[in-house]
């Protein structure tokens, strides 16, 4: 099976017409043509993965963040970045993002919804329309029963099998419709705003949006960027794992969050 193949299935799964402007989804490196026997699934293409990667003989990565995100103007061994696209390319292997497209529409969101059991469900923020039909890298809706907000953290850590989350507003006011939407929402605060949303659960919340959060009666709960998309990986593995010829070997690096709270 070929490179283009694999594309072709996940493409099935996230169209990317549904990315947003601004992003970079799609086969950021390598040669399209070539067969593919192993691929990595992976969140972000660390040096870590990369390591890994050219060591397990792996011909194809799957993140769900962009290896290549801002043009570039030179790559040499002189940045981080340039660096590891020397090395993948050296071995011929190839690099494909599925980003906003996956959070809009077969992935994320959908699988953000499910873990929090939302009822009522609409797209919520940054919508794309692709053929009359309406998506957003994000959901609102209602939670299963009314909680506190102390009561949804923890119900939050459980369902993303997070140790840890940061929590802007009253702990104990109750509250029922949510907004969610995985990864950087910290310039989302308006949004779930101007819709009356009751808590927003995303990641990435500043010092200044989490003030005018709770300046304008919004309890947030910060997750992580992590936090709330570790999830793409096991998703697409699976998925990948059902659709792709059966000798295809599909492996996970489990996402891991850059920093620890001590």
């Amino acid at each position: 099976m070929k490179i283009h193949e694999v594309i072709k299935e996940l493409n099935q799964l996230s169209p990317p017409s549904y990315a947003l402007s601004w992003d970079n989804v799609g086969l950021s490196l390598g040669d399209s043509n070539r067969e593919v026997k192993k691929i990595l699934v992976t969140l972000d293409v660390t040096n870590k993965v990369v390591e890994y990667a050219i060591s397990n003989q792996v011909d194809f990565i799957i993140s769900h963040h962009p290896l290549i995100f801002s043009p570039m103007k030179q790559i040499n061994d002189s940045t981080v970045l340039g660096n590891k696209i020397l090395k993948l390319a050296a071995k011929e292997i190839g690099c494909f993002a599925m980003h906003t497209n996956f959070d809009a529409v077969g992935g994320m969101a959908e699988l953000a919804k499910e873990r929090l059991q939302l009822e009522e469900t609409k797209p919520f923020c940054e919508c794309v329309e692709v053929d009359e039909k309406i998506e957003g890298i994000g959901r609102i809706g209602y939670l299963p029963k009314e909680m506190t907000v102390s009561q949804c953290a923890d119900f939050v850590k459980q369902q993303f099998n997070l140790s840890s989350v940061a929590v802007y507003g009253d702990l104990e006011r109750k509250v029922k419709k949510v907004a969610v939407s995985p990864g950087s929402g910290r310039h989302m605060i308006e949004d779930a705003l101007s819709q009356q949303v009751e808590l927003f659960i995303t990641g990435d919340i500043g010092h200044h949006e989490g003030l005018d959060a709770i300046d304008g009666n919004l309890a947030v709960i910060d997750a992580g960027h992590y936090g709330l998309e570790h999830i793409f990986v096991p998703f697409v593995a699976d998925y990948l794992t059902k659709v792709l010829s059966k000798d295809i070997l599909v492996e996970q690096m489990e996402a891991s969050t850059p920093f620890v709270i001590r």
